[in-house]
């Protein structure tokens, strides 16, 4: 009997896995049928193009263009997905001439700073986050201390600077307030002694506004040429944030922490710059870093001829200084988009082939100086070198490592550090 009951049971089970088992067999077949049907349709429809292509006579070896139908089908998903995309976001570059800079480090905390002059509110150096800042309140109004009177921006110039962001919910004593509404505006005046706007209407002594720093939104707003205005979208992380603007001639651009997120063709000329916090918020808003520099992004014109920055720098200043030219961490070694920058100088030095330079390097304060003087001096070395490659009289270069004994900024700091890695020609 208990044979009788396995024997039936061991039958039971063969039926099912036969049944299964035709079951799947027919799924599988369904499925391929419907692949295959649609390589094939792909596959006819690459055939009929090929022949409109040999029809139109722009035919090519079919060996050279075959592709496996698995390649054609990832292709076809691909380009569904693509989306249009644009590469100029991160075009900014300071210019080579520094007209203005304080990065506030000099500076007495709890006094107003000293490159700074007043219009009205309340301005002093302060301490946030360990480093020290310029803290504006009671509808502070200010503007960099120039001595000269008068209009100081040329027609091309960069202005930089450092502000910090509170998210509404983190700002120190202050829950629940909606703006931390930063201004920096641009005067087409040439008296700088009276404000040039309150509000939202800055009327037509302003060239540029920029109102940015809104707690807790991603829209902020500006103003141009009196009585045009725009907005746009940017959400800003909590703590330092960079914004840089660049004026040519005409054209304006401003960038959010190295993305352009303003692109004015057609700005009139600014004369002088100040900056205003409309609050009164106190320990809120924070700027630090300020630089202003003679030099742009270069201006797209298709029939403008490019003007050598490094010619420019050098006949004002007698030198040309650089961040653009970089080397493997820790090493001598030129990265390859150091070039473009080394063969802008070398086309200077050709066409000046009588003068004689000093190939500086110099380094951040990162690690000590046995290790940065001769890494410094093997850097300017290797400018050195490639310069000569590019066909430049090695006879007229020097190389010359400074270490990190000559910084031009505060090496507390990424940004410090990294304004202070950088090379200078000195025409000698």
């Amino acid at each position: 009997m208990k044979r009788l009951i396995i024997a039936l049971a061991l039958l039971a089970c063969m039926s099912a896995d036969v049944s299964a088992q035709g079951w799947l067999n027919k799924l599988k077949d369904k499925a391929v049928q419907t692949v295959q049907g649609k390589v094939e349709d792909k596959v006819d429809q690459t055939v009929s193009d090929g022949m409109d292509q040999v029809l139109d006579g722009k035919s090519s070896s079919s060996k050279k263009d075959k592709k496996s139908k698995d390649a054609e089908m990832a292709d076809v998903s691909e380009a569904g997905d693509a989306t249009p995309t644009t590469g100029t976001s991160s075009d900014f570059k300071r210019g080579s001439v520094i007209l203005f800079q304080d990065d506030v480090t000099a500076e007495q905390v709890g006094e107003f700073p000293s490159k700074w002059d007043l219009f009205q509110g309340t301005v002093e150096t302060k301490t946030l986050g360990g480093v020290k800042a310029i803290n504006l309140t009671d509808n502070a109004q200010v503007q960099p201390l120039i001595e000269e009177q008068g209009a100081y921006l040329p027609e091309e110039f960069t202005i930089e600077y450092d502000f910090y962001y509170w998210p509404t919910n983190q700002v120190p004593g202050n829950d629940g307030i909606g703006l931390n509404d930063l201004k920096m505006i641009l005067a087409v005046t040439k008296d700088r002694s009276d404000f040039p706007g309150e509000g939202y209407d800055q009327g037509e002594l302003t060239a540029f506004v920029l109102k940015h720093g809104v707690c807790d939104t991603q829209e902020h707003g500006y103003y141009f040429n009196g009585n045009k205005e725009g907005s746009f979208d940017y959400s800003f992380k909590k703590g330092w944030n960079h914004v840089a603007l660049s004026f040519n001639k005409r054209a304006l651009k401003v960038y959010f922490n190295d993305k352009r997120v303003v692109n004015l063709p057609r700005v009139n000329q600014p004369t002088w710059l100040c900056f205003q916090v409309p609050f009164e918020y106190i320990n809120l808003t924070f700027i630090r870093n300020v630089v202003i520099a003679k030099g742009a992004v270069e201006l797209y014109d298709r029939n403008a001829q490019n003007v050598s920055a490094v010619e420019k720098a050098i006949q004002e200043t007698g030198k040309f200084v650089t961040n653009n030219i970089l080397f493997d961490t820790g090493k001598a070694t030129l990265k390859q988009e150091s070039m473009i920058e080394i063969m802008r100088v070398a086309e200077y030095m050709k066409k000046n082939p009588t003068a004689r330079f000093e190939v500086q390097g110099h380094t951040d304060n990162q690690g000590s100086d046995k290790i940065n003087d001769p890494l410094s001096q093997q850097r300017a070395e290797a400018i050195v070198k490639a310069l000569e490659g590019l066909g430049v009289d090695g006879f007229n270069l020097k190389a010359v490592g400074k270490g990190s004994h000559e910084p031009v900024a505060d090496n507390s700091t990424e940004e410090g550090r990294a304004k202070n890695r950088r090379v200078e020609f000195i025409k000698r």
